[in-house]
């Protein structure tokens, strides 16, 4: 891997870790929105990373074509936004407007506790990912300079 790997590896993490954050705001907005219906209901969402794998043909022998070692990623990719499975949560308010003919609410399941780590945690990645690119960067600057 190469100092230019850095930038796309540290990239792909910032544009996940966005992702993540942005599906975080979602859940967190939409974590009082109340429904008569199950199926009308906000169910909260949750991205799913996968390994973005090296662009080198792997030869079966952990090497690639020109017999180097090949690294375990070189990056991460969002595969998609998935619905959480969680039971969704009914409250009886029977003068609640959207309550259902026995007096139900319906709740999303989302975990605004959980939903906070989340944010904090996305939001360090995002950070740490920025600093491995200006470390990168000055790390390229000080090895223009070694010339002079």
């Amino acid at each position: 891997m190469g100092l230019l790997d850095v930038f796309d590896i540290a990239g792909s993490a910032m544009s996940a870790q966005s992702i993540r954050l942005n599906t975080v705001s979602s859940n967190l907005a939409n974590a009082e929105s109340v429904s008569s219906s199950v199926d009308q209901t906000y169910r909260a969402r949750h991205p799913v990373f996968a390994v973005l794998k090296n662009h080198y043909q792997n030869n079966g022998f952990g090497m690639d074509n020109f017999g180097r070692g090949l690294s375990s990623g070189q990056g991460v990719e969002v595969r998609g936004i998935v619905e959480s499975d969680a039971e969704l949560p009914r409250r009886y308010q029977p003068s609640h407007p959207m309550a259902d003919e026995e007096g139900f609410v319906t709740y999303p399941n989302v975990n605004v506790v959980e939903e906070m780590a989340n944010m904090i945690s996305a939001s360090r990645s995002f950070q740490t990912n920025v600093e491995v690119m200006d470390n990168a960067k000055k790390m390229m600057q000080q090895l223009l300079t070694l010339g002079q």
